[in-house]
């Protein structure tokens, strides 16, 4: 048996508590991972894992040995690309990110990334929730707003602005908003999670916040749908500067109360706190710091 093989699969079980979400992020079936499992608790004559239908929880021997395997992993990954320098970078390079961007900005970036590194394999995970790299086998996670708490280190990479756009054609018909109050009087789009409370908060030039409500007309659960119904004058609705700059340098969406901005959203790439980083992880972050540079909100 590869033990080493075996050790890296007890890790991501142990981390991501339950077999079915450890085989999805190894690419491998349930049953390898359930099979090596149990060879590995035959080997050592001890149960690492207590199982159930739902989740497995780990035994004091487990803890133990999950201990030592990370330092085991991490030493075998260090010797491993040791011998192997930046220019020569092969293996897999796993990514997580957000819909929009990672449509639009992340896969031109995996282009480049390929083509200085032909011999490394990319896969690009698009969701928009939150992600932990350590926990849930990525390398790297790209994630907007607030990163929160965990075992990762959090590199800032920028800071996605947001306008509030309509089509020429609805505002010729239905007439611009002056003031952020005569919103509540026109069809307000927006994706699920976002503005659900009714309302939406702009900041003016003076840098004061301001507040307002807006009245629903589509929710839709994914930016295109939302981006066309904005193209096709249904109403008025806020997208990542990202997805509609080029709309709006082709006339084709126009901000709207350009006197006032909508709150964007800091980047940040989440990736393993172990030293040294990888050369893939590093060639990748490297790409991104130059496509994302730091800028004021």
């Amino acid at each position: 048996m590869d033990y080493l093989s075996a050790m890296r699969v007890f890790v991501r079980v142990v981390e991501r508590e339950n077999m079915s979400a450890a085989a999805r992020d190894l690419g491998i079936g349930q049953p390898s991972v359930s099979e090596r499992i149990d060879r590995l608790e035959t080997h050592l004559h001890t149960q690492l894992l207590l199982r159930n239908t739902r989740r497995v929880s780990i035994t004091p021997a487990g803890q133990l040995f999950y201990e030592r395997c990370k330092v085991a992993i991490e030493a075998a990954e260090q010797a491993l690309t040791s011998l192997d320098g930046p220019t020569s970078i092969s293996g897999n390079l796993k990514i997580a990110a957000p819909h929009g961007l990672g449509e639009v900005a992340v896969s031109p970036i995996v282009q480049r990334l390929r083509a200085l590194h032909p011999r490394l394999t990319v896969e690009l995970i698009l969701n928009d929730r939150m992600v932990d790299p350590v926990t849930e086998g990525v390398d790297i996670s790209l994630r907007l707003g607030t990163v929160g708490d965990g075992s990762f280190t959090a590199r800032k990479l920028g800071h996605i602005r947001r306008y509030l756009v309509a089509s020429p054609a609805y505002l010729q018909r239905h007439g611009e908003p002056t003031t952020p109050e005569e919103l509540a009087r026109h069809a307000f789009l927006r994706v699920g999670g976002l503005f659900n409370d009714g309302r939406i908060t702009l900041i003016a030039k003076n840098s004061r916040h301001i507040t307002v409500p807006v009245e629903t007309a589509v929710v839709v659960s994914h930016w295109r749908p939302l981006h066309r119904l904005l193209l096709d004058g249904g109403g008025i609705g806020v997208l990542q500067e990202i997805v509609c700059i080029d709309a709006i340098s082709a006339g084709s969406l126009t901000p709207v109360l350009q006197d006032f901005s909508v709150p964007g959203f800091d980047l940040h790439a989440l990736y393993s706190p172990r030293k040294p980083i990888a050369h893939h992880v590093r060639a990748m972050l490297d790409l991104l710091d130059e496509t994302f540079p730091p800028q004021q909100a």
